[in-house]
């Protein structure tokens, strides 16, 4: 498998683990609280700071999960996929450091690198685009 597959899958994994957290989180709130499973927002502005962030970092995965496919899918159908090879596992754990950033801490420098790790992606994303366009 190439290391963009291996990227890609593992950012599909991220998402699920990400997914997978929230939905224990919200059951032990549940458990504790007594708040009714079905109740929670989708936006997780009924949860603790924590499931909040959560919340964010999960979502802010599923908004460039599709992006990060799509030039993936453009690569192989254009028969260079390859060229992705060596910036793809970039993607994969900026995203990582980006979301356990996120639900880590809002301080200043948190924000900082989470935006950092974001920006990394899309500059990336940006340079691939470029490249398999031109």
């Amino acid at each position: 498998m190439t290391p963009t597959a291996h990227a890609l899958i593992g950012f599909a994994c991220w998402f699920v683990v990400l997914t997978l957290a929230l939905a224990f989180l919200r059951i032990y709130i549940t458990a504790t609280t007594g708040k009714a499973l079905n109740s929670f927002e989708p936006d997780g502005s009924d949860t603790p700071g924590i499931g909040r962030r959560f919340t964010r970092a999960r979502d802010n995965c599923f908004e460039t999960l599709g992006l990060f496919a799509a030039i993936v899918l453009g690569a192989q159908l254009s028969g260079r996929v390859e060229m992705l090879d060596g910036l793809a596992p970039l993607v994969l754990y900026s995203r990582m450091v980006q979301s356990v950033t996120h639900i880590a801490s809002t301080s200043v420098p948190a924000v900082l690198l989470r935006a950092t790790m974001f920006v990394v992606q899309l500059l990336i994303y940006l340079y691939w685009t470029v490249k398999l366009l031109g």
